[in-house]
């Protein structure tokens, strides 16, 4: 908390009465039959009376004055006091809520509050307006984040600390800095880049609580509530278009020719999963957000927010869908995207998307047989499907593992979410074209529940295109090849 002092000058004649003045304790003359008046809870406390004006608080304050010409603008009177005066009387305010008059500003009459150090404070000097202002900030360690960012830190203490190396973090504050960086103040200085966008990788990555982000950084909580909802929009403004794109004919025909080499199916163009990032329940709309299947499978009422993704070979999003409620079915998610659209227009230029058992069957989506009695070579089929969505799954994992902020009940709220969930797919994009591996021990294993689609089969034609891939991926492999 800043409390800010207001210099005023120091009269030769001793105008001002000893040790401290407090406008709540001063006994003005008042009528019997008027009472007092407080102004409200941010009224620090100052009591006002309605038969005085401000020609009565000043006659009050300075004897000396005869006439009150107008209302004096207090930061504004220091270019009619004396210099050498400035530093002897300072206004300033009380944990107490008391606006109070100080003749001595060496001593200071702060009251710590119940546990607070002397150490707790500290005054910062600046210049405005011609004199000199005092504002008290809290000191705050910096030590943790002063040694992370030495050049002296170790490469695996950084990496374990941020996700990534020292060099990628650097790039992603260069990339950032004409968006994020702050100019100085008269009253401080502002955060430097770095610590910017340190403080909301660090909370993305740990998921620890605003108030352990705040003794990690030296910076007071809602500061850093604020830098985090800062530089994750900068994510989504600026990096979203560099490293989350659809791919381009070029970059599509190569993810084409890897699927087909990893699984033996031509045409795919990306994995499409959807996973479930958990909540604390909302106030409005609370039923939308319940997910009846984590909630049977873990015995505790669970609610969540779905996050649709497609992926590519190497396990980076080309295209995601953020924010819908958990109670929607994967189906149903799916039908709220963009790209639903663009492959019912015609515009998916051949290429194919593989889906899970909670995907329709359509034209662009190809998905595993779902019915009960297998023959071969739907068992076949769908074995090799599962080798292609293994792909979309492990890249989820990966991102969930890296920003564990997506494994907790976060305390984003939920208008707010969908710009830390876009963030958090921007940087695992990052870390992949980076070839930030992924410590071992952050690894877990992924369960979303799939519910079968409701309308299963959208396509006719689509039916005996998965019967024609299913029957050549049968044959091929018993001839020794995983090409169709």
């Amino acid at each position: 908390m800043e409390i800010s002092s207001i210099p005023f000058s120091n009269q030769e004649d001793n105008l001002y009465s000893s040790n401290f003045f407090t406008f709540n304790q001063e006994n003005f003359d008042q009528p019997p039959t008027m009472k007092n008046q407080k102004i409200g809870d941010n009224d620090l406390g100052l009591v006002f009376r309605d038969s005085f004006s401000f020609e009565d608080i000043f006659s009050k304050l300075f004897p000396g004055e005869d006439q009150v010409t107008g209302i004096v603008d207090p930061f504004q009177t220091n270019q009619m006091l004396d210099s050498s005066s400035i530093d002897n009387n300072v206004f300033r305010f009380k944990n107490e809520k008391e606006f109070v008059f100080d003749q001595n500003p060496g001593k200071l009459s702060h009251k710590r509050s119940r546990g607070e150090s002397s150490d707790d404070l500290s005054v910062n000097h600046v210049v405005a307006g011609g004199g000199q202002r005092r504002c008290w900030m809290k000191n705050r360690s910096k030590a943790w984040w002063e040694q992370i960012d030495s050049s002296h830190c170790p490469e695996e203490e950084f990496k374990k600390a941020f996700r990534m190396r020292k060099s990628t973090f650097e790039m992603i504050c260069r990339e950032l800095e004409h968006v994020v960086n702050k100019k100085d103040t008269m009253l401080r200085q502002a955060i430097p880049v770095r610590q910017r966008v340190a403080v909301c990788i660090w909370r993305l990555a740990t998921g620890e609580p605003l108030r352990e982000v705040s003794k990690r950084f030296g910076l007071g909580i809602s500061t850093c509530h604020k830098l985090v909802l800062q530089v994750c929009k900068a994510f989504q403004d600026v990096l979203k278009p560099k490293f989350l794109n659809w791919p381009n004919d070029r970059k599509m025909q190569e993810v084409k020719s890897e699927f087909e080499n990893i699984s033996g199916i031509g045409n795919v163009g990306g994995v499409l999963y959807t996973t479930h990032v958990p909540i604390i329940a909302p106030k409005d709309k609370v039923a939308m957000y319940y997910n009846k299947k984590h909630t049977e499978r873990n015995n505790k009422a669970s609610y969540s927010v779905t996050v649709q993704g497609v992926v590519n070979h190497k396990g980076i999003f080309t295209d995601v869908l953020i924010g819908w409620p958990g109670s929607m079915s994967d189906e149903k998610v799916l039908e709220k995207s963009s790209i639903f659209q663009r492959g019912n227009m015609g515009l998916m230029k051949d290429a194919m998307l593989v889906g899970n058992s909670g995907h329709p069957l359509m034209d662009w989506v190809l998905v595993p047989y779902t019915q009960q009695h297998l023959t071969w070579t739907q068992h076949a089929f769908n074995e090799k499907i599962e080798e292609v969505q293994k792909i979309g799954q492990d890249a989820f994992m990966r991102m969930k593992a890296r920003w564990a902020c997506l494994q907790k009940r976060t305390e984003t709220k939920l208008q707010d979410l969908p710009l830390v969930l876009m963030a958090c797919c921007v940087l695992h994009n990052i870390c992949e074209m980076n070839n930030e591996g992924l410590s071992p021990e952050l690894k877990f294993e992924l369960f979303d529940d799939e519910m079968v689609a409701e309308n299963g089969v959208r396509s006719v034609n689509a039916s005996h295109y998965r019967d024609h891939v299913a029957h050549k991926l049968l044959h091929f492999s018993f001839a020794g090849t995983n090409s169709l």
